[in-house]
């Protein structure tokens, strides 16, 4: 895999992982709850969602060759961004009104 595509596969899911704790009412979109998720609920998901898109992101960084060392303002740059690619979710599930 070139890094073109893995860098733009990386873009992508993590753009589906942001939106996904918004979008399903089960947790991690798989399993049922007894009651509706809190925005707590959702921002735990968010942080395990930004967690695995990381461990991704490092395989294939791995996969392309050596690993780059990383400071604090790398991981601090992605957090912003994972949680501006939350906010289209964020947006549909608090801010839209929804027949229920």
């Amino acid at each position: 895999m070139s890094q073109t595509v893995s860098v733009w596969l990386l873009v992508v899911l993590a753009l589906c992982a942001a939106n996904l704790p918004f979008v399903s009412q089960r947790l991690f979109a798989v399993l049922p709850l007894k009651t509706p998720k809190t925005l707590a609920v959702r921002l735990a998901e968010l942080l395990v969602c930004y967690l695995l898109a990381g461990g991704i992101g490092l395989l294939l960084e791995q996969s392309l060759g050596q690993i780059a060392p990383q400071g604090w303002e790398f991981y601090a740059i992605t957090v912003a961004l994972f949680i501006t690619f939350a906010f289209p979710g964020f947006t549909w599930r608090y801010l839209f009104k929804h027949r229920t």
